[in-house]
């Protein structure tokens, strides 16, 4: 997949490297930096790979840092680029922060991770708590009393569940599935959805013992067909998008019965994300804001925000909070919430309004009046920024989507086990409402 995996600061200056098929000089890596600039000049938008004099230049940056993979073969890109990523995931558990300084200080560790993850180019062991059991920071951690006094690998780097190690053991066997989906959202001032999108993670902290064999069930499987059960059109059904398993998954299980079935790894692990885009899936606003602003010349601007829960009565909105932009000049700010509490932000230009817990259906108002010393033309005060909404939903899903069952087998142990399922819906990092 790839001939050497290279480390290089911003300005495109090696920093190490890791050479896995000799099929490409060394110095090729020096052409890199002269290419950037010739794609920064072209502007064509960004690309993850340049390709010269027949060698690929697969490349991700982070922080200060440029990973690059070169290649002379017309591979698979996105998979590379997985690679990579997952390659970053891996160093910052190990370094906390991955940046220009922590590989010159951690170079010898970061070459045991590259020749364990990846073998004459072909990935391998990617798992982060795999890896941390035989590559560790305290070097006398490695030292173990066999017989030629070898150090040997644990069992799941050659068994087929290399995510999962022998011989876990709980005294309560439990298992603890999330359902949380993000909500992205643009509304007008007027309150019309311009664009949405929900992401979605299926979560599960596993405290099982063995090798436990779980089955999930979901509402319908029309969600991933867009087709019921019986095979006719699913009215009110939403196909998901960008399905993407974790690697326990069983994909010729799914792909033939849309069962999830899975041995999972021990602890916490995301098993499965989705995405849902208004191109299929049309909703309201789940809190609806509403902010009216007036300038006076020379004097104030009186703010009038009213929030709305358009959730059912029984649920609730928990920590709701509304940025609302202000001119950079403004000051003296006088509030009156209705419910919850405000606050002044000038380093942001904004004022902050929380909301603890917000029910279903109802809806709250706020009027604030802030001073403007050095306002000369009303015009030029119109605030352009949108509002920033935040919240937090809990027991609730806008996709619809809920687990029907958990099932939990281990056929050696025979253990009682426990699954619990929880759902929260909550807001993404774009959720915004422009401003009147």
């Amino acid at each position: 997949m790839a001939s050497q995996i290279h480390f290089l600061d911003i300005k495109g200056k090696p920093l190490l490297s890791r050479d896995y098929k000799g099929d490409i000089p060394g110095n090729t890596i020096e052409q890199f930096p002269l290419l950037l600039m010739e794609l920064d000049n072209a502007d064509d938008g960004y690309k993850p790979f340049v390709w010269h004099q027949g060698i690929n230049y697969v490349y991700i940056q982070h922080n200060n840092l440029y990973i690059c993979a070169l290649t002379r073969h017309n591979e698979n890109v996105m998979a590379i680029v997985i690679f990579l990523s997952k390659l970053i995931e891996v160093l910052q558990s190990y370094f906390k922060s991955l940046e220009e300084e922590s590989i010159r200080d951690n170079f010898v560790i970061i070459y045991e991770l590259l020749d364990e993850m990846m073998d004459f180019g072909v990935p391998q062991t990617t798992d982060t708590k795999i890896l941390k059991e035989y590559i560790t920071q305290d070097y006398y951690k490695l030292i173990r009393h066999t017989t030629n006094r070898m150090v040997q690998p644990p069992n799941a780097v050659t068994n087929a569940v290399s995510w999962r190690k022998d011989g876990i053991f709980y005294k309560k066997n439990e298992a603890f599935l999330d359902v949380v989906e993000s909500i992205n959202m643009l509304i007008t001032a007027s309150g019309q959805v311009l664009s949405s999108e929900i992401l979605g993670e299926i979560k599960i902290k596993s405290h099982l013992s063995g090798m436990p064999d779980l089955r999930l069930g979901l509402n319908d499987k029309g969600i991933f067909t867009g087709q019921s059960d019986s095979g006719a059109t699913a009215e009110g059904k939403v196909e998901m998008e960008d399905i993407k398993f974790h690697q326990c998954v069983r994909l010729s299980k799914f792909e033939n019965e849309k069962i999830i079935t899975f041995i999972p790894p021990d602890g916490e692990f995301v098993l499965m994300s989705y995405r849902l885009s208004s191109a299929n899936f049309l909703m309201k606003p789940v809190i609806l804001v509403n902010c009216k602003s007036k300038v006076h010349k020379h004097s104030r601007i009186e703010i009038l925000c009213t929030v709305r829960a358009q959730i059912k009565k029984k649920s609730t909105a928990n920590n709701v909070e509304v940025r609302i932009p202000i001119p950079p000049d403004a000051d003296t700010p006088k509030f009156q919430p209705e419910y919850g509490s405000c606050k002044w932000l000038p380093q942001e230009s904004c004022i902050v309004w929380k909301l603890k817990t917000f029910p279903g259906g109802k809806q709250y108002h706020l009027r604030a009046e802030l001073g403007l010393p050095a306002v000369d033309d009303v015009e030029d005060m119109t605030m352009k920024k949108p509002i920033k909404v935040k919240f937090s939903i809990p027991y609730f899903t806008t996709s619809g989507i809920q687990v029907r069952y958990l099932r939990i087998n281990e056929p050696k142990l025979q253990y009682q086990s426990y699954p619990w399922v929880r759902y929260i819906t909550q807001s993404g990092e774009d959720y915004t409402v422009r401003s009147s």
